[in-house]
């Protein structure tokens, strides 16, 4: 059995039916030269009797008192044995060549930091949906990626955790922050902002991300506050297109959702005094506001089917590797 050369790390809790998913898409890839560190955040003994049935010497498990996936995720590399990082949320699975695909990679190093991501499928009551739909330009800012919006539809940009493959000295030097949502984009923001630091892609679905409706999940809890809170705090790293698209489309919706009728006006001013607001996010701001969430649906479900054909879903690109270099 060769050394390993990545350590995947799974963060879980109370879930032991989904981890086992998450661990089995992990021993058929068809790279086997890696560990798994399931890290259980918090008091879980159902799951410790699970890992301990599965007779694997690559498999082994730390407990940590609960304090979030964020820590759990740092935990995990910390106890890695590895120069290479992969995460795996435990409701996440991989498709077998994951790891293979993404380690070619590896090799074609022009930075001292590598961030490799995929696209994958996005799992959903209503049906599947491969994402991102497109990749970052070659000047392009990974903030106006992650965040910034040049469509009525969602899935543009997206780096999503279960696909990063990176190097564990970054993640010592940029762990991820307890934060009550977005942890995700925070790191990203701040990774990509470090010196020589660079975004790879490999452009075929690598993964599946499980979303499903009923599922309690940090980013899924409305808290619209907690939103702008971050957006604020990080002004630094962002652009004012991003700045002003996170405001009004991400904080816009929780505030709708939320009903809280005396904030329309002031995220509106506040867009655009720090932000640069395109048509598209100002259109999807009223949208938000004026018109009732099924509404809003079916007029997205329409224009959804109308895209799909006259344009195959995702945009293919003729290049092995996309890339933007900081």
């Amino acid at each position: 059995m060769p050394s390993p050369l990545i350590s995947i790390v799974i963060p879980t809790c109370n879930r032991p039916d989904l981890l086992q998913r998450a661990i089995a898409s992990v021993m058929a890839q068809t790279f086997t030269a890696w560990e798994i560190l399931v890290v259980i955040n918090g008091s879980d003994t159902v799951t410790a009797v699970t890992l301990e049935q599965i007779q694997d010497k690559r498999l082994q498990w730390l407990q940590i008192a609960e304090a979030g996936a964020s820590h759990a995720r740092n935990a995990g590399v910390n106890a890695a044995n590895t120069d290479w990082i992969a995460f795996l949320d435990d409701d996440d699975e991989w498709l077998p060549e994951k790891l293979e695909k993404q380690w070619k990679l590896v090799k074609n190093n022009s930075a001292q930091y590598s961030i490799i991501s995929s696209q994958l499928i996005a799992r959903t009551p209503k049906g599947d949906f491969v994402r991102p739909r497109r990749f970052p330009g070659d000047r392009e800012s990974i903030s106006d990626y992650l965040l910034g919006r040049t469509s009525f539809f969602q899935g543009e940009g997206l780096v999503q955790t279960s696909t990063i493959l990176t190097q564990r000295q970054l993640l010592l030097q940029v762990p991820f922050r307890q934060l009550p949502k977005h942890q995700d984009w925070d790191w990203m923001l701040r990774a990509l902002s470090a010196s020589d630091v660079q975004l790879k892609f490999v452009p075929e679905v690598l993964a599946i991300w499980y979303l499903e409706e009923k599922r309690r999940s940090v980013s899924s809890q409305v808290n619209w506050q907690h939103s702008l809170t971050w957006i604020r705090q990080n002004r630094a790293l962002v652009t004012p297109q991003a700045y002003a698209a996170f405001l009004l489309v991400e904080v816009g919706s929780q505030a709708a959702q939320s009903r809280v009728r005396s904030q329309f006006i002031p995220l509106l001013k506040e867009a655009f005094q720090q932000g640069k607001p395109n048509a598209i996010v100002l259109l999807l701001y009223l949208a938000m506001w004026l018109l009732p969430i099924e509404t809003r649906r079916s007029i997205r479900a329409k224009l959804t089917r109308r895209s799909a054909q006259s344009h195959s879903e995702p945009q293919s690109i003729p290049m092995a590797i996309v890339e933007r270099i900081n």
